[in-house]
């Protein structure tokens, strides 16, 4: 069984250990790897070489060079007022999915395009298959409500062969259905991923992406527009997290057999209870696997029916 990682109340918590994103970034390694990095590249008041984390363009900027430099991924991009994917936490959910797959196995994590996974929502990034494929050589199909994602994604896609290869991308066109529509008669996955809608209306969404912009101490200055968000179908749906996970276990048991396991990223703690009483009501098999960045948490909620 997967052991969650444990953490004390106040401590820092630790990026998974297969993690490459340890420690600080190498600013110097990430210009050489990137070039267009090295006009963000601050001093901060001790002197050290950074970025202003409260810049949508530099932080655009740090991802393009922390792909370029550690997974050798060409051409990535994201439209301006697209989700902005921070790349150790994402890194950390394949990990750990990795662990949680080697532990049905009693085995090591798996690897090779034999393992296939699902990633619902896989965004204009397509961070997920870009980690999968590049750290286990997965292959994934990746569905998207938006087609303006997807084209993205299929851009990226294609400045990287091997990746373009690996990975399918599939417009789910029913906006209430998540699973229905994008799975073909007996498609078999490995295990599905997905980070649900965070906010359960629009104003709620505009709340919090102004929060944030106050948490990065920018307050009364100009700011992007849901820069800190992302489109609409990222930011926020009926019932917000909960309720989009609610809907994503009722899908998941009434088609049990799609995937070996099915997982998702939950940022609220206060989710956890009405989920897992959900998932007890369906009878499937379940694990919450804890995560962190320093002092950011969050936690992978995964369950099974084949037991």
């Amino acid at each position: 069984m997967t052991r969650p990682h444990h953490h004390g109340a106040d401590a820092p918590a630790a990026l998974h250990p297969r993690n490459r994103h340890q420690g600080r970034y190498d600013i110097v390694a990430l210009v050489e790897a990137s070039p267009g990095l090295r006009r963000f590249v601050v001093s901060t008041p001790h002197g050290e070489r950074s970025i202003d984390f409260a810049d949508p363009q530099a932080v655009k900027a740090l991802n393009t060079a922390l792909l370029a430099l550690q997974y050798a991924i060409r051409g990535w991009e994201v439209p301006d007022g697209y989700l902005c994917p921070p790349i150790p936490g994402r890194a950390d959910y394949i990990h750990n999915l990795a662990d949680l797959l080697a532990s049905t196995h009693g085995g090591p994590p798996p690897r090779g395009p034999q393992v296939r996974i699902l990633d619902l929502g896989v965004g204009a990034s397509a961070i997920y298959p870009i980690l999968g494929h590049r750290e286990y050589n997965w292959s994934f199909v990746g569905t998207d409500i938006d087609p303006a994602a997807l084209a993205c994604a299929s851009r990226v896609l294609a400045a990287n062969p091997g990746l373009a290869a690996a990975v399918t991308l599939r417009q789910q066109t029913h906006k209430s259905i998540i699973l229905g529509g994008v799975i073909a008669p007996g498609e078999r996955f490995a295990a599905c991923m997905c980070n649900p809608p965070f906010h359960a209306s629009a104003a709620e969404a505009r709340t919090g992406s102004e929060r944030k912009w106050r948490n990065l101490g920018r307050a009364g200055g100009p700011r992007p527009v849901l820069n800190f968000g992302g489109q609409a179908g990222e930011l926020w749906c009926p019932g917000g997290e909960a309720g989009f996970l609610g809907r994503l276990i009722a899908e998941s048991r009434g088609s049990p057999e799609v995937c070996g396991w099915f997982s998702a990223l939950v940022s609220r703690a206060a989710s956890l209870p009405g989920l897992l009483a959900a998932l007890r009501g369906a009878g499937a098999e379940h694990r919450v696997i804890e995560m962190g960045q320093g002092h950011k948490r969050s936690r992978i909620l995964a369950w099974s029916f084949q037991r």
